[in-house]
């Protein structure tokens, strides 16, 4: 029940919403006074280099949403940029709350912050609460039966899908108390002169076009959008020139959608897509687990003995797989694409990662830094326990000797050659049969579909089968 004379911060992070947001609620449940908070942190954007970043631009623009709908419900979202650590208790001080809350975060800075900002919260008599919304099960919810956590995940997989059967997300009234009360938040007039000039120009960054709206009215546009397509998700996924994804892997990311909600979404439609969904949404679990409990993960191999690995890759080598220039069509198109615009489809992620790793024979964290410098949908436990699946060195991962053929990876994937034709234009007059391995067309053909290989587009710098030998050998040094 709530306290008539208590007030408190609701402070937003990855959960850039007001519906389905366990933390807000809690805090419109145990105040009349609720007064919600962004801070812009200074200690993340001033490791952001490119000033035209896509994320800032999405960050931004949700936040512009989010500030809407409060001031639509009366209130209004007080917005800060610097260094949470002393942004928050100062602004707790000013407003003389009792207590700041906010959802857990389970990257390795945000633990740290978060505890420094509850310690300096309670020198000055002031506490903080934690929840949990970024996940369905966070920590050792989901634990071996002799206890300690999953390393295998379809072991992970299968635990999840008992646990959520006996709790029964799906429409239980519990549920529904994730809900705010938007009455209880602080009135828009009480809050003036706290917020700082927060433009683009202010934070240091310039807009950039995205390829999707961004905010939570967008989000649940897009879930409602893909629910008639998700079963043929199984089907369509693989395949890049299809819409066959849901495209919400951002607004997860950002928190403009409850994972709830999308758990409610595949749990509601019966088909074996659907089925599907839900285990990438259990994926994305199963990675913040192990972010969240072994934290070493970020700068070394799960599987140790492979950091140990001297990978022989050149710089000539990665800077090409960067620009798109490899000579293996799919992999080019792919990096093309994700440099255009901060997208990668999940199948080309794998395609490139285990090129760069297998075929170019360079450090898997080069490739994880250059995606989490670009991704638009850049989640730090997504993206390395992706990297590390591909490379053979996480857990769970793909055994070292199952390396994809880029080349047949591009057959089976892009049959037609649609997704290469929009994202490696020189290659459009190739037909079906040459345009994945363009060498194998004769110089008549190639000056047939006006592109000389050398020339127009360059040779494959790799061999596929003797890196694949190499990379074996790398491996098998390890064992």
């Amino acid at each position: 029940m709530a306290s008539t004379d208590s007030s408190m911060l609701f402070w937003f992070r990855r959960d850039l919403r007001t519906s389905d947001n366990r933390g807000f609620a809690a805090a419109t449940a145990d105040s009349d006074h609720v007064i919600p908070v962004f801070v812009f942190d200074r200690n993340i954007l001033d490791d952001v280099t490119d000033r035209r970043d896509r994320r800032i631009s999405f960050l931004y623009e949700s936040v512009k949403e989010l500030r809407s709908r409060l001031r639509g419900h009366g209130s209004d979202l007080v917005i800060l940029h610097g260094d949470p650590q002393s942004c928050i208790p100062d602004l707790a001080e000013a407003l003389d709350v009792d207590a700041v809350y906010t959802n857990r975060d389970y990257e390795p800075y945000a633990k740290v912050r978060d505890d420094a900002v509850a310690r300096a919260l309670a020198v000055r008599g002031r506490h903080m609460r934690r929840f949990k919304d970024q996940v369905i099960y966070e920590g050792n919810e989901i634990e071996k039966e002799a206890g300690g956590a999953y390393r295998v995940f379809t072991h992970y997989k299968n635990a999840w899908l008992r646990r959520i059967e006996n709790d029964d997300l799906h429409g239980v009234p519990q549920d529904l108390a994730h809900e705010p009360d938007l009455s209880r938040l602080a009135p828009a007039s009480d809050l003036r002169g706290f917020s700082d000039s927060w433009t683009m120009m202010d934070l240091g960054f310039s807009e950039t076009a995205l390829w999707l709206e961004a905010g939570e009215a967008a989000a649940l546009e897009r879930l409602s959008a893909f629910i008639p397509r998700m079963a043929r998700y199984g089907e369509d996924r693989d395949f890049p020139d299809r819409e066959g994804t849901s495209g919400l892997s951002v607004h997860l990311r950002f928190g403009t959608i409850s994972i709830r909600e999308c758990v409610r979404a595949a749990r509601a439609v019966r088909s074996e897509g659907a089925k599907t969904w839900l285990t990438e949404l259990i994926w994305r679990e199963f990675y913040q687990m192990i972010l969240d409990r072994f934290p070493s993960v970020v700068n070394h191999a799960f599987q140790q003995r492979y950091d140990g690995i001297r990978w022989t890759g050149s710089d000539e080598h990665f800077e090409a797989w960067c620009d798109g220039r490899t000579g293996y069509p799919i992999v080019d198109a792919a990096m093309r694409h994700f440099n255009a615009t901060g997208w990668m489809h999940n199948r080309l992620r794998m395609i490139v990662a285990t090129f760069l790793v297998k075929d170019l024979l360079i450090d898997w964290r080069r490739g994880e830094e250059y995606f989490a410098n670009g991704l638009l949908d850049y989640d730090l436990a997504s993206n390395n326990g992706g990297w590390q699946w591909c490379a053979s060195t996480g857990v769970d991962a793909a055994p070292y000797f199952r390396i994809f053929n880029p080349v047949l990876q591009s057959r089976k994937f892009d049959p037609e050659g649609t997704y290469i034709r929009r994202w490696v234009p020189e290659l459009r007059g190739f037909d079906r049969r040459r345009i994945h391995q363009p060498t194998d067309a004769d110089p008549f053909e190639q000056k047939e579909a006006g592109c000389m290989i050398g020339e127009d587009y360059p040779f494959p710098i790799v061999d596929h089968a003797e890196q694949k030998q190499k990379a074996i050998a790398l491996f098998t040094a390890q064992e």
